[in-house]
């Protein structure tokens, strides 16, 4: 029986919605090829069960798995990789260098998100971090080939998101597992014209000036499609670039004009609200209000993080 919060894509790619915060909101990917298989995210730990169900439903075991591949590790992307390798014997985690000691120790990840939401948020929607052991832990390099069963995964370096960040090129699909790179996009955005696109600035290490590189270093390759986690595949790629490369610049330039402004945080979330709500209209969104409010959460974060830009370009 199909699993209801199991998608199938061509190219035998699975998306598979891991239930953090609301539905088609966080996906995890299943790549499968000739009875391998990988995980292109994980969800938090509460995805877990999701996961292994998704790879049952399919017909293989844990044994068949031979990568877990966080796109970086926050929470929403990389919380459940340590208690999801438990259950996956022969699998290796493929992790960003700057990511891997904190999948080895999620002690620091652990307790920088504890600092944020509080114990009761982290019990109710994250739980206790578990370790990978390290030597079941690898980090490709810029522009390094793996391959799944023979079929060719290329990792890139994609800062401008988080220094800890990769994307990784499926050229069986001519696309992109993007993570957080290429923004978020959801299906309450959508309309007549297609998927509609938000770059995430999200604490702490966002930087436009690398996030444009890596987004320009996605197109290059020409894809057809992205694989957001934020949610689902997109095509209609080369019309989604530009748009999201203008929403940067908006972002920062909003960002810059309030750089002094008194209650800051409130002022860039106003802005941000402002800004998104012109752009769905212009997109042609049948309900912009309910469009709008799926995008609360991230207009928060971005409020956020375009913050610590900030105090950390004055510094």
């Amino acid at each position: 029986m199909a699993l209801p919060y199991v998608h199938t894509l061509p190219h035998g790619i699975h998306v598979i919605d891991t239930g953090f915060h609301r539905p088609l909101f966080d996906a995890a990917y299943l790549i499968v090829e000739d009875g391998r298989a990988a995980f292109v995210d994980t969800g938090t730990n509460f995805a877990v069960p999701r996961l292994l169900a998704a790879l049952h439903d399919l017909g293989l075991p844990p044994e068949a798995v031979d990568f877990v591949i966080p796109t970086h590790v926050h929470l929403d992307h990389a919380g459940g990789a340590g208690l999801l390798m438990q259950a996956l014997p022969a699998a290796t985690l493929l992790v960003h260098p700057r990511g891997a000691r904190h999948l080895v120790d999620p002690q620091a990840l652990y307790q920088g998100a504890l600092a944020v939401y509080g114990q009761a948020v982290m019990d109710r929607e994250y739980g206790q971090l578990v370790p990978v052991p390290a030597e079941r832990v690898r980090s490709p390099e810029d522009g390094e080939t793996i391959p799944l069963a023979g079929r060719p995964l290329l990792f890139i370096d994609t800062p401008g998101h988080a220094r800890h960040h990769h994307c990784i090129w499926d050229a069986r699909s001519a696309g992109w597992f993007t993570g957080d790179t290429f923004g978020l996009s959801y299906r309450e955005t959508d309309s007549a014209a297609g998927a509609y696109v938000l770059p995430t600035s999200s604490p702490v290490q966002f930087e436009p000036g690398p996030l444009r590189q890596s987004i320009t270093r996605l197109m290059a390759c020409q894809p057809q499609q992205m694989y957001l986690t934020h949610f689902g595949a997109v095509g209609d790629v080369a019309r989604l670039a530009p748009l999201l490369l203008r929403q940067v610049d908006a972002m920062v330039a909003l960002a810059e004009g309030l750089r002094g402004a008194p209650d800051r945080h409130v002022a860039l979330k106003a802005g941000l609200h402002t800004q998104a709500l012109q752009a769905l209209q212009q997109h042609g969104v049948p309900d912009s209000n309910t469009a709008l409010a799926s995008l609360a959460l991230d207009i928060e974060l971005n409020a956020q993080g375009l913050g610590v830009w900030l105090d950390r370009e004055t510094r």
